[in-house]
């Protein structure tokens, strides 16, 4: 297979998306000895998110050794924790080191995947052309869709307005009044670059984040050289510091000890950088660490500090065309507004373009209250395999490390039906609900259901869809087998 031509007309797995989920799936099938599949990316290259965000400062707050495939670990990364354009880099050295390129449709975007009952398939139709497939794993990750605020007059402003997951490069920055709206895990990123550049930046702050202090080193040369030369180095390394973001799972769960040390430090870290009482009290955060993402910065509170910026406490009320107003009444006039408001995680896509049995797509089953059994598959959806599906993403560790136990979950799915002779698989309602009530319970004993926050993890109801309340070692260990008696196989 090649990244050019027509597409086939049918292929047994169809991949969605060419990011971290995508590749490393890729190289998984390709291990196990299934060639016969195709990766289908929208965009012309690469990536994922690490394609997508570009804004200034773009980086990842989990250690780069464990954010990185565990059968592709990288010796040269130069930051303890690395920068969107090395974390890109490194993608696509994988994707073509492993072979993955060849089996990867760029440009070509899934418009509709229907289930076909009757001849047991997927038929999917794509910008690129039709084709079938026994299986559809979709990788396209829950953060993928922008979080435009429903602010009225946003349209009318006249001057750049755009948000940080779609950077707008070409427009100047230097000597401009730059409102912020939003300070979550990119405005931290991207508000201290936009502070030496701009003549004021106004950050609008609804609720103000806990911000624990974070030690980015180089890596030197000579550690560089090691990891090379003693790949067993390397790994012991990474070893060291899953377990010790094994054990951060305590500030999440149980009775909070860990969590009253981490909020000790988070407010030691904001005495230490911000010498002003009344800005001080402005950026105290009001619910316990944990309920919302916790940020990592040395860079945010100083640039909040400068002259050239002004914190407002407050949401947007309204737009107008040359100027911010915040929910006190206040007047905030802008050249450019920059939109830091994350993402929509219930909004996935692809849910928006998946038909399964009776017709109903899974945006419609979900409604707002998305489930799978064990994050990757969903009753009414034969044959369809999600990665980082609902319940899979962490407070407290890589996601990477749950992926890779996706895959491997999926790839003994797929020597199940195999072995049995099958020709679709599909989850149990009654094992995918048990498996979901469970969930809840233990979710609701955690910070994240009693730490006094409204978070993007829940929905209105407070059911949380997002998060994985356990270690990933335990996730590891329920994904090592392919649970058949929790499926239904059809010959």
């Amino acid at each position: 297979m090649t990244a050019k031509g027509a597409l086939p007309s049918h292929v047994r797995v169809v991949v969605i998306g060419a990011g971290f989920a995508g590749l490393g799936m890729a190289v998984n099938l390709r291990k196990h000895g299934i060639e016969d599949f195709l990766v289908l990316e929208k965009s012309g290259t690469v990536g994922g998110t690490w394609r997508d965000n570009t804004y200034p400062g773009c980086a990842c707050d989990v250690p780069s050794r464990v954010y990185s495939f565990s059968f592709a670990q990288n010796s040269q990364w130069s930051y303890s924790y690395s920068r969107q354009p090395e974390i890109l880099s490194y993608l696509e050295r994988v994707a073509e080191e492993l072979g993955v390129l060849p089996f990867v449709r760029f440009s070509t975007e899934v418009t509709a995947a229907a289930w076909d009952e009757g001849a047991q398939l997927w038929r999917l139709a794509t910008t690129g052309g039709e084709l079938t497939a026994q299986f559809v794993v979709v990788g396209g990750g829950v953060l993928a869709e922008p979080a435009m605020p429903a602010v009225p007059g946003l349209d009318s402003f006249a001057g750049a307005a755009f948000h940080s997951a779609r950077w707008d490069h070409e427009v100047p920055l230097a000597g401009r009044r730059i409102a912020v709206i939003g300070t979550g895990a990119s405005a931290i990123q991207f508000v201290p670059y936009l502070q030496r550049e701009a003549a004021q930046v106004t950050v609008f702050q609804r609720t103000a984040p806990w911000v624990l202090p974070r030690r980015n080193v180089p890596v030197s040369e000579r550690t560089k050289a090691v990891y090379r030369r003693i790949p067993g180095a390397q790994q012991a390394v990474r070893g060291m510091i899953y377990t010790q973001m094994e054990l951060q799972l305590a500030a999440f769960v149980g009775k909070g000890w860990a969590r009253s040390v981490g909020e000790r430090r988070g407010r030691q870290h904001l005495e230490k950088q911000v010498a002003d009482p009344a800005l001080r009290e402005v950026l105290r955060p009001r619910f316990a660490l944990g309920c919302k993402r916790i940020l990592f910065s040395n860079q945010w509170y100083p640039a909040l500090c400068s002259d050239n910026v002004t914190v407002v406490p407050h949401g947007v009320r309204e737009i107008t065309p040359t100027s911010v107003v915040a929910s006190d009444g206040t007047v905030h006039e802008a050249d450019v507004i920059v939109l830091g408001t994350g993402f929509r995680p219930m909004e996935i896509p692809m849910a928006r373009c998946l038909t399964g049995r009776g017709g109903r797509t899974l945006s419609e089953v979900w409604g707002d209250r998305p489930t799978a059994h064990r994050g990757t598959t969903v009753h009414g959806f034969p044959n369809l395999f999600l990665l980082l599906g609902p319940n899979t993403a962490l407070g407290h560790n890589s996601v990477v490390l749950m992926m890779e136990a996706q895959m491997a979950y999926v790839i003994g799915a797929l020597k199940a039906l195999r072995d049995q002779g099958a020709s679709s698989v599909e989850v149990r309602a009654a094992a995918q609900e048990a498996y979901n009530a469970g969930l809840q319970r233990e979710l609701a004993t955690t910070v994240w259901a009693r730490g006094g926050c409204t978070a993007w993890y829940t929905n209105a109801e407070g059911h949380n869809f997002v998060i994985w309340p356990g270690s990933v070692g335990s996730f590891r260990r329920q994904m090592a087998r392919f649970d058949a008696d929790a499926y239904e196989l059809v010959a």
